[in-house]
């Protein structure tokens, strides 16, 4: 039994002044979590209860599916991620370190290498796969902006596991075995969740599909199409390709003058009211225009070049769509600075003619799909004041190549049905991924297969956030007085609170607390003296126990007042039933 009197708890009046999301400011206002540096938290009692709860439920599934529990350290050596490149490929989002001889060390982000190299000492034959083995581990990544509480820190829980099979069709099973696992793990969560179709980044591997929890301040975007049901990442969306347009009888593009016209909304507008600009069948829209936006890309050996993006005025550039195709490559901002080391990109006036395969200038060009050869726009000239009208993708400039560039908007057609898809948020909190025999290739994983010969193992990989499934619960399950936590993953069942100055509220509170503890439900009992009814209620709700039970006025009259945290309803109950009231509805 937990008891207020004693219990390691303090709860906050006021939001911390760094909580962004409501996740953020209700576990630390209600004493779950306590931020100790940028992206790094502890766990207090209720915190940690709710967390271990919440294992529980993933390892009981893990389990029920078949899988086999092991555990990794944190500290990884260098060697295995460099077999597999992504000593380099990780980038500043890795925990490098030395040991006293100057060797290098990791914190891992992921264990993908340790799993592969664990079978390969084990295994050697097909006879002993198919296997799938996982594990609960701390993992540390260097984000650049730690944000949302415990949603995305540098520090936190997850649990990983892998599929060995000597088949693509063992690899098949085993992802299905995964993705059921999910699903019942989620619903016991409580968790409303969406499953799209993502891409696997720097997890390598074809299939992948990731598991999101329904939330406006989650940080993915997805797509849903109501009409065929289509679901997916943003990353992982593909434009319908326009049909390309014979442009043979086409008038030539002319440049004409556009004084001060760096943006897009200027270039419209000065187009629309020039008399030698404006277009006589209707008015140009930012759809009309060819934007070049110019990007500094850093190689894993750190080289950095220029790339321009070339895509529709009216459309916002998705850098996180760009980044997803061309991993491992990241991408920033072009500066000032830079601009002045490359003098022939005129910003703002930036026109594809200088660009593309049919230039000399050597930076690459790449557009998004909606510049078909054959379409027409507006577009820079590559001169100070001076922009293109008329010019014709495929005639008068090239590219190098295409790439999903645009942001993806609601209203935008359905890649699979054409019907208009809506725009959603949501939390990761699970992904799945058909890796192949990327790791086990780097790693030589191989085993002898029926007619003795070797054969490289095929491998999934399938994460689900620990720590951020609290967040991701918390987020979806709050109102304006405080958390509301689904039974199953509470810190307790019960929450009851003695209030009066009397002592028989408190007796039986004690006396109602042991007989529903001793019938096997989880309790905190509110014993503080002195405190005013108030503040234990005010605590109660932000706590988020999903039964409250009040003894206080009302056992005068006979009866005990029942909350229901998540409906908001409450009821009296003659103060002799309530412990089998409670225990028939919560144990059954």
């Amino acid at each position: 039994m937990l008891r207020m009197s004693t219990l390691f708890l303090r709860t906050l009046r006021e939001d911390p002044a760094d909580a962004e999301v409501p996740s953020h400011r209700l576990l630390v206002r209600g004493g779950y979590v306590r931020r100790i540096a940028p992206g790094i938290f502890s766990w207090l009692p209720l915190g940690y209860i709710v967390y271990r709860n919440i294992e529980r439920i993933v390892r009981d599934e893990m389990n029920a599916a078949g899988f086999q529990e092991v555990h990794f350290p944190s500290l990884l050596p260098r060697e295995p991620f460099e077999q597999t490149n992504r000593w380099n490929e990780y980038g500043d989002t890795l925990f490098r370190l030395q040991d006293r001889k100057k060797v290098d060390y990791l914190l891992g982000p992921t264990h993908e290498e340790m799993f592969t190299l664990m079978v390969k000492s084990e295994y050697s034959s097909y006879k002993d796969l198919p296997l799938c083995i996982y594990q609960i581990q701390t993992k540390f990544r260097d984000e650049a902006r730690p944000r949302a509480g415990i949603l995305r820190g540098r520090e936190f829980v997850m649990k990983d596991s892998y599929s060995f099979d000597s088949t693509d069709e063992g690899l098949a099973i085993s992802y299905q075995r995964h993705r059921d696992a999910y699903i019942s793990t989620f619903n016991r969560l409580g968790l409303s969740y969406e499953i799209v179709s993502a891409v696997s980044g720097a997890m390598g591997g074809s299939q992948s599909e990731e598991f999101l929890a329904d939330c406006e301040v989650g940080e993915d975007t997805f797509v849903k199409c109501p009409s065929c049901g289509l679901a997916a990442n943003v990353e992982a969306i593909v434009t319908p390709v326009p049909q390309e347009f014979d442009f043979t009888a086409a008038p030539e593009a002319v440049v004409k003058a556009t004084p001060k016209a760096e943006t897009i909304t200027k270039l419209i507008s000065m187009s629309n009211q020039n008399d030698e600009l404006v277009n006589p069948d209707r008015e140009w829209t930012a759809a009309d225009t060819l934007k070049n936006v110019v990007l500094m890309s850093t190689a894993l050996d750190g080289l950095q070049t220029p790339l321009v993006i070339g895509l529709p005025g009216d459309r916002d550039i998705d850098l996180k769509r760009v980044e997803a195709a061309l991993h491992p490559a990241t991408l920033a901002p072009f500066e000032d600075e830079d601009f002045k080391k490359y003098p022939m990109l005129k910003k703002g006036y930036i026109g594809p003619a200088i660009l593309g395969t049919n230039s000399d200038s050597g930076i690459k060009y790449l557009v998004d799909p909606r510049v078909a050869k054959g379409t027409t726009w507006i577009t820079g000239a590559n001169e100070w004041n001076q922009h293109v009208f008329g010019a014709i993708a495929g005639r008068d400039f090239t590219w190098d190549g295409v790439v999903e560039a645009a942001a993806v908007c609601a209203g935008d057609a359905c890649a699979n049905c054409g019907e208009p898809i809506e725009i959603a948020r949501g939390i990761e909190i699970g992904h799945i991924f058909s890796l192949g025999r990327k790791y086990a290739e780097a790693l030589d994983l191989k085993v002898l297969d029926e007619s003795g010969t070797l054969v490289t193992v095929t491998m999934g990989s399938y994460g689900i956030g620990v720590s951020r499934a609290v967040a991701a619960i918390a987020e979806q399950s709050h109102d304006e007085k405080g958390l509301i936590w689904p039974r199953e993953v509470a810190p307790a069942d019960v929450h009851i609170i003695a209030t009066g100055k009397d002592e028989l509220p408190f007796e039986t509170a004690e006396a109602l607390a042991n007989e529903l503890e001793n019938a096997g439900l989880r309790i905190l009992l509110d014993d503080r003296r002195g405190v005013s009814p108030g503040v234990k209620f005010n605590d109660s709700e932000l706590l988020g126990i999903p039964t409250i039970v009040v003894v206080g006025k009302g056992l005068s009259e006979g009866v005990i007042e029942v909350r229901d945290r998540k409906a908001g309803e409450k009821r009296e109950l003659a103060s002799a039933t309530v412990a089998g009231v409670l225990i028939s509805e919560i144990l059954g």
